[in-house]
């Protein structure tokens, strides 16, 4: 039982579950929204509630051990990573394999009881999202590709509620590529030396930490900009607005602990983040129930 337990313990660090944060609000934003239009509910049941989550957590699991997978050889090289469980032999490369075709085929289920559109659409995003563990070995557009990534989550969303694609959810998921993308530039300026000195592309080892400071800035700009946008296209109030508003507050805060000190890249990264979807989904839910 000892074992099992350590094991789960492993992989948990591998593919850090908690961090599943950044794309559940918005699964479930993009869900509220829809059955608020297509139901005049906000509330989508409990069979795509149930659904949501998993079809999130095992694609979030297929992108994760995917990338830890291919990254093996990186992270061994990495002081930041080199105690990862994919290098340090707790998580043999048979077993990360094993955990990432599992969780494809889960995902590919998953959509299966959702509708037709979500099954369609299963292959093609995982696609999409195993892609950017092969990016950085050849582009500095990685990060847009990351973002892309949690971006589909939003698609998910409206597509299990209502099996379209309406403009304001694609508003919503090009903020939220924006969104990812900017923060995980600022997370990537802790490997700048490293990808430089292995040959990795990113935009920090590119243009340097200043210039990637003003990109990432740039981003989160664009952010804001898209989520607005989506406030306005998809006929919300009040608290929509308000959700904006209080994303970008804590878009600027993120780039203040940063510019003010390097140390604090993770808690801008996780903390910050964290919240700040969280926060939006609560105020998409009162919009959607209240107003």
């Amino acid at each position: 039982m000892n074992n099992i337990i350590k094991k789960l313990n492993d992989f948990n660090e591998l593919v850090m579950f908690k961090h599943s944060i950044f794309s559940l609000p918005f699964i479930f934003i993009a869900m509220v929204v829809s059955s608020g239009q297509v139901n005049g509910s906000a509330w989508f049941g409990m069979k795509l509630f149930v659904l949501g989550i998993f079809a999130a957590l095992t694609a979030r699991n297929f992108a994760m051990g995917f990338n830890r997978y291919m990254d093996r050889d990186i992270d061994a090289l990495n002081p930041r990573t080199i105690n990862r469980p994919n290098v340090d032999g707790r998580i043999s490369a048979s077993q990360m394999l094993v955990f990432t075709l599992a969780n494809a085929l889960g995902f590919i289920f998953v959509a299966y009881f959702i509708n037709d559109l979500a099954l369609q659409l299963s292959i093609p995003i995982l696609i999409i999202i195993g892609s950017y563990s092969y990016f950085k070995r050849f582009s500095y557009l990685a990060h847009i590709i990351l973002g892309i990534s949690l971006a589909l989550a939003p698609i998910a969303g409206v597509v299990a509620v209502s099996e379209t694609i309406p403009f304001w959810s694609i508003a919503l998921s090009i903020g939220v590529m924006f969104w990812v993308a900017g923060f995980d530039l600022l997370y990537s300026l802790q490997d700048i030396d490293v990808d430089k000195e292995l040959g990795l592309h990113s935009i920090p080892s590119k243009f340097g930490a200043e210039k990637t400071m003003k990109i990432s800035k740039i981003f989160h700009m664009l952010t804001i900009a898209f989520w607005l946008l989506f406030a306005i296209t998809s006929g919300s109030s009040y608290f929509a607005y308000l959700a904006v508003i209080i994303s970008a507050l804590m878009l600027s805060y993120e780039h203040y602990l940063v510019n003010k000190d390097f140390r604090k890249i993770d808690r801008a990264f996780f903390t910050v983040n964290g919240y700040l979807g969280i926060i939006f989904l609560i105020l998409i839910i009162i919009d959607n129930i209240f107003v």
